[in-house]
């Protein structure tokens, strides 16, 4: 990606976690823990072993310009990288290097790595996006804002109740993606998965590689069963889509003529009209997210692969999942930034509440009709006053004062009814704070 566009869609940690030099660390990272995992299970001697750890904790040592230039040459940049870390570690050194493996072996687990290491900076900035909710939720818990559902007025709610559910979704997107973090595997099955080249002690080396990388092991390699991947991309997936809602909350909240929220700094101006203030985290959050779609559908579709090791789809998944971690960690960066500095307007939402009392109303005119009428009945009846106020241009409550059944003066309370919003803000709040240890 250009470095024109970075500041919007390498946000946050993830990018830096994808970027060529994290692949690289990665890939020495696996090379470094399998001669480790050699030397444990005596295929190796730990001399050996230590000669190969030592090179790759010293990437500056290492011709990697010449990895990086063959690496099209083999279709992957492991047997370049192999043959750097034979060079540089000699002869007798030599045979600890890439131990029994194949070169998907390396490049799996180097992948799972660099997905682990991006989805930390990933939950970082999700923890930060459900602090800044709950803090939202607490301060706003009673706070009336219009209810809006297909992207018409519908009845009162609370801004607390809104925000804890921003909350709840966030806490949900962060889960999986822990869930998914905790199950990634290590891949070594060797030229068709036979672990023929171990030497008999394949498996142990299999769970000994797990062990030293903190990966799970698995009873047989995924070489061509993408599982893993897949897990990546829907759980990633997932959390682009929450990211995405609550941005689109805030976008619409702070158009003009709506006027609910803003986002504080000084961002969000116009080259054209001096008086704008755009959105600009919310606006950058979904941007984000938007792209997460096209490439969660790439990695899915990349999950039939053929025989032992795919020709191509395999090949698809690395650039893609990168791209797949770094947009969702911008817009997990962006929303949090949009989340801490948001500020409600609570006077310009509750003027907004009490301007739009005609739904609220219409639907205490069907309660009220309801035992007399049947609720089928009484619904289109209230429907029907509602459709005559907009025909005639004319107030609900003269409409409704026109049939003589129904006092409109004693259909509504004092203030809108928010039903249970408070108990289902207190809810979330509790279970938030059992999670993060808040007294």
């Amino acid at each position: 990606m250009s470095g024109l566009f970075d500041g919007t869609f390498a946000r946050g940690g993830a990018a830096a976690a994808v970027s060529d030099p994290a692949w690289l660390d990665a890939l020495l990272d696996v090379e470094a823990a399998l001669a480790r995992a050699a030397a444990r299970s005596g295929l190796v001697p730990a001399g050996a072993a230590e000669a190969v750890s030592a090179a790759c904790a010293e990437p500056a040592g290492l011709d990697l310009a010449r990895v990086v230039a063959r690496a099209a040459d083999a279709g992957n940049p492991v047997p370049p990288l192999v043959r750097v870390l034979q060079d540089a570690v000699g002869a007798e050194a030599a045979r600890a290097v890439h131990v029994g493996a194949t070169s998907q072996d390396v490049l799996d687990t180097a992948l799972v790595l660099v997905a682990r290491r991006a989805m930390s900076a990933i939950e970082r900035d999700l923890a930060v996006a459900a602090e800044a909710a709950a803090a939202l939720a607490r301060a706003h818990r009673d706070d009336v804002v219009m209810g809006r559902t297909l992207m018409q007025q519908a009845l009162p709610t609370t801004l607390g109740l809104k925000a804890a559910g921003w909350l709840a979704g966030l806490e949900g997107a962060r889960a999986r993606l822990v869930a998914v973090d905790a199950a990634l595997p290590v891949q070594y099955g060797g030229a068709v998965g036979t672990l023929a080249a171990s030497e008999g002690h394949g498996v142990d080396l299999r769970a000994a590689l797990a062990a030293e990388l903190g990966l799970t092991t698995t009873a047989v390699a995924w070489h061509t069963v993408r599982l893993p991947i897949a897990d990546l991309a829907g759980a990633l997936g997932t959390a682009a889509g929450v990211l995405a809602t609550v941005a689109v909350d805030v976008v619409l909240m702070a158009q003009t003529e709506v006027g609910e929220v803003s986002e504080g700094g000084a961002r969000g101006g116009s080259s054209a009209m001096p008086h704008k203030h755009n959105p600009v985290a919310a606006i950058s959050a979904r941007a984000c997210a938007r792209r997460a779609p096209g490439l969660v559908a790439t990695l899915l579709g990349a999950m039939e692969q053929e025989h032992e090791r795919s020709a191509g789809a395999w090949h698809s998944e690395w650039p893609t999942l990168g791209a797949l971690l770094a947009t969702v960690g911008s817009a997990a960066a962006w929303l949090a930034e949009c989340l801490a500095e948001l500020r409600p307007d609570v006077a310009r939402m509750a003027a907004n509440a009490a301007a739009a009392r005609d739904p609220e109303l219409a639907a205490a005119l069907a309660e009220a009709l309801t035992p007399s009428l049947g609720r089928g009945a009484a619904h289109d009846a209230a429907a029907g006053s509602v459709r005559e106020a907009q025909r005639s241009g004319r107030p609900l409550a003269d409409v409704i004062a026109e049939r003589g059944d129904v006092d409109p003066t004693g259909l509504l309370g004092r203030g809108p009814d928010v039903g249970e919003a408070a108990g289902q803000v207190d809810a979330v709040l509790a279970q938030y704070d059992r999670r993060t240890g808040r007294p």
